[in-house]
């Protein structure tokens, strides 16, 4: 038999290029996935979670007491990470809370990024993030004052820090020691830290994690507990790993039934079934084996490829190339190529030596169902798909992960057993809108179900990928906008609280670079009375911890001011829903006056508030005050928004603010430096509503950059899956193109009729895995992102999709080239004597 091994690797050596091809595809997507996948949580690290980055070990529940020992047992190896929320002051500028944190010691536990100056290098020295500096009008060299009373600092700026959208991002960084100044400010934090190397004996209570699951943890708590990395990595794998099972089962299954006659003739020659059947392990374990190396090397290639090609394309790269190759991903690759390799062998030899020599010498019918094997596959298939529909379901209504994975694999898996029933109906409709034309092609193509289900099953899965991702997206990033509108209706506002805006300056800001659309906002100036305000404490007093770039927008030396916006669906991200407020009502930032401004602000009696205009600006002042019912809402400043008949009986409303919507491609880190420019000169303030989006958008991006990465990777195996298949049944079916040449034939007709069929086929893929991929995506909304996001929206992209279904054809076309070409080139006479 080892004869027969070594003639049957040689005499068949193109086919076994064809398997050894899916074998590698396959592992290489393994690989590639992740790869991919590590690259996700290196650059979700390096982002969102850049403070933990640079370390070992994050250890958790120290302390405080306990980190302040644990940091000087261990040196600069040891960065805590503490925070505190402390008053700040910058010449005029003043703002009652700001996230204050310390800088690490050792430049590696440094994730910050100066985009001016050096960092800190003792106690009066800090840096301030570029959002602060902009908004106080901080620069390099000035002086500020941190905290207030006895604890106050006054620090030198000597660096200034770039914008990041990392959990930990802070407004004011210092040394750890500066810090300690106010260990007994009751908003301190000195809860955890990150180490370099063996985290060593660790204080009671405490424990030690990875920065990469200390960051997934993180994340999940702002997705209502979702765990977003462990769901892609799950995903991931279950797609890679579906997508190499069907590639190299479907090329085996392909090449071993063309081999029926060839393991027929060894029995009949004297040859056991446990003789063929050794041969044929022994052959898929050198083919698999050999092309499972391949695939690894392949794998790991191409998935640094798509890193590097991701971040050449974007301007801030949302991947980041892993330092050290996914071990158990490489291992995991390659044993999916051996062990699929020698299932998908031994299965179709297997059928073929249970049965006599003399039947396996006659011709292979097509799957029956009512045959044994036939009824056993639709039985199997029709359970598949139950239970994968079950699955699915119970994701849907207990938002369980696995369950989705799990029930789209059976699901997927159903479809795939119950093809040779399915495609060729199908197929059968397809071919009636091609005409007379497409009629020989469509019967050649539902002439051997079981060859047809399996070619156009590669396709069928990169279709299948396709619209799931497509469809995927762009629900998440309509809910991901939703969310983020609802948070932070503006971009930017910039207000004025001494009177009346300048005529020009809605110009001004239209002509800036980066803005999309801006509207002048009226409004008029009013004063509250009640028992809290009598005082004359006008506007509540101190801001609820706002974080507001105006300034102390609520103080007692300034009214409220009220505004009114019909239009702000123009510029809001929420549609404007958040200007919609009822005649009598306004509605107040709960981010700038807190969760009950009725009881700071007004009498505190049943929620409301009385307003009288202070005359300023030129306006005429209300006969009476007007009681107005308060409500909240967040993500517009320090404003009061009214309807505008409210507005109205208030006096004679003015221009008082300008709205902004940045444009798509805005810097806004720029966009909010040209803004400040153009507010210092027309004394108004800024509040600043990006910084929130870029956080968004950043996570974002790495999610869709990773997904479009395999996005690409299953589109690419779609093509070579759909070209081996077609190969192969063009090896499969000389004799039968030879045949058709005798009958008058010409090549050109039978590359047509070839093309054509790979046309049909590629066509049936893409309705069967556009229905498929929509069906996924929804289950996948269902269960993940409305449970992660509070304004999940559902947004099916048609026109996208729409583009599927000609791109799948042409894919069909194209795969169908070279097997077409091969074809025709073989003389009747030749391929007649073909054994």
């Amino acid at each position: 038999m080892r004869t027969v091994l070594l003639q049957s690797l040689r005499r068949h050596l193109r086919r076994y290029v064809a398997a050894a091809v899916a074998v590698v595809v396959a592992v290489a997507f393994v690989v590639a996935v992740g790869v991919l996948t590590a690259g996700v949580q290196t650059g979700i690290t390096a982002g969102a979670g850049a403070q933990f980055a640079g370390a070992d070990h994050v250890v958790r529940d120290l302390g405080t007491q306990n980190a302040i020992t644990y940091a000087a047992q261990h040196g600069d190896d040891v960065a805590v990470l503490g925070s505190a929320t402390l008053p700040l002051r910058a010449g005029a500028e003043q703002a009652p809370g700001k996230f204050v944190a310390n800088i690490a010691a050792a430049p590696r536990l440094r994730w910050q990024t100066l985009d001016s100056g050096r960092f800190p290098e003792r106690t009066g020295e800090a840096v301030v993030d570029v959002w602060t500096a902009q908004d106080m009008e901080i620069s390099v060299g000035d002086e500020i004052t941190l905290g207030a009373g006895s604890t106050a600092a006054d620090l030198k700026v000597v660096g200034i820090v770039a914008a990041s959208a990392n959990l930990g991002q802070a407004a004011v960084y210092v040394t750890f020691e500066q810090l300690l100044n106010w260990r007994d400010d009751e908003t301190l934090l000195l809860d955890r830290a990150v180490v370099i190397g063996d985290t060593g004996p660790l204080p009671d209570g405490a424990t030690a994690v990875t920065p990469e699951e200390h960051v997934a943890e993180s994340m999940a708590q702002h997705t209502n507990n979702v765990n977003t990395l462990s769901l892609l990595l799950l995903v991931f794998a279950g797609i890679a790993i579906l997508v190499s099972v069907l590639v190299i089962t479907n090329t085996f299954s392909i090449l071993f039934a063309q081999r029926v006659r060839d393991f027929a003739l060894l029995r009949c020659v004297g040859a056991t079934r446990r003789q063929v059947m050794g041969s044929v392990r022994r052959e898929a374990a050198v083919v698999g084996v050999l092309a499972s190396l391949v695939g690894v090397a392949a794998g790991a290639g191409l998935g640094y490829g798509l890193i590097a090609l991701v971040d050449a394309l974007t301007r801030q790269s949302p991947l980041t190339a892993p330092a050290q190759l996914p071990g158990w991903w490489l291992l995991g690759g390659f044993a999916v190529g051996l062990v699929v390799t020698a299932v998908a062998s031994w299965l179709p030899t297997r059928r073929v030596v249970r049965i006599s020599p003399l039947a396996a010498l006659r011709p292979d019918g097509a799957v029956d169902v009512r045959s044994g094997a036939g009824r056993t596959r639709m039985a199997l298939g029709a359970a598949f798909l139950a239970g994968g529909v079950a699955l699915l379901a119970v994701a849907a209504v207990q938002d369980s992960t696995v369950s989705m994975v799990a029930g789209g694999g059976m699901l997927f898996a159903g479809v795939l057993l119950l093809g040779p029933l399915l495609v060729p109906r199908v197929v059968r409709v397809v071919g009636a809108l091609l005409g007379p034309g497409g009629r020989l092609a469509t019967e050649n193509a539902v002439r051997n179900p079981r060859r047809t289900a399996a070619t156009a099953a590669s396709l069928l899965v990169g279709v299948t990928l396709t619209t799931a991702v497509l469809t995927g997206l762009a629900t998440t990033r309509a809910s991901v906008d939703a969310n983020h509108g609802t948070a932070h209706p503006l971009d930017v506002a910039l207000t004025s609280w001494t009177g009346p805006l300048d005529a020009d300056v809605l110009d001004q800001v239209r002509a800036t670079p980066g803005v999309g659309e801006a509207i002048a906002v009226d409004g008029v100036l009013v004063d509250l009375t009640g028992d809290d305000a009598a005082g004359g404490d006008t506007a509540g007093g101190e801001a609820a911890g706002g974080d507001t770039a105006g300034g102390d927008v609520t103080g007692a030396d300034r009214p409220l001011l009220l505004l009114g916006a019909p239009d702000a669906s123009a510029v809001a991200r929420d549609g404007g829903a958040f200007a919609r407020v009822e005649p009598g009502t306004v509605a107040l930032d709960a981010d700038v006056y807190g969760d009950d401004p009725a009881q700071r602000l007004g009498d505190g009696t049943a929620g409301t508030v009385t307003a009288s205009t202070t005359g300023d600006g030129g306006h005429d002042v209300a006969a009476s005050p007007v009681d107005l019912r308060v409500t909240t809402g967040s993500g517009w400043g320090g404003a009061g928004i009214v309807a505008p008949e409210t507005l109205t009986s208030l006096g004679s409303p003015q221009t008082y603010a300008v709205w902004v919507r940045a444009s798509a491609d805005a810097d806004p880190v720029a966009l909010l430096a040209d803004l400040d420019t153009l507010a210092d000169a027309a004394g108004v303030d800024v509040d600043n509503g990006l910084r929130a989006e870029v956080a968004d958008n950043q996570m974002l991006g790495t999610i869709t950059a990773a997904t479009l990465g395999l996005l690409g990777i299953s589109v690419v195996i779609a093509l070579i899956g759909i070209a081996n298949t077609l190969g192969l049944s063009v090896l499969e079916r000389v004799r039968e193109h030879a045949m058709l040449r005798a009958l008058g034939l010409t090549r050109r007709q039978l590359r047509r009729m070839l093309a054509a069929e790979a046309v049909l086929l590629s066509m049936t893929a893409t309705l069967l895995g556009t229905v498929l991929g929509v069906g996924f995506a929804w289950v996948g909304y269902e269960t993940f992102v409305q449970t992660a996001l509070d304004a999940a929206t559902w947004r099916v992209p048609w026109a996208e999709l729409a583009a599927v279904v000609p791109v799948g054809a042409l894919a069909g076309l194209l795969a169908a080239v070279l097997p077409a070409r091969r074809a025709s080139a073989v003389t009747p006479t030749t391929a007649l004597t073909l054994d």
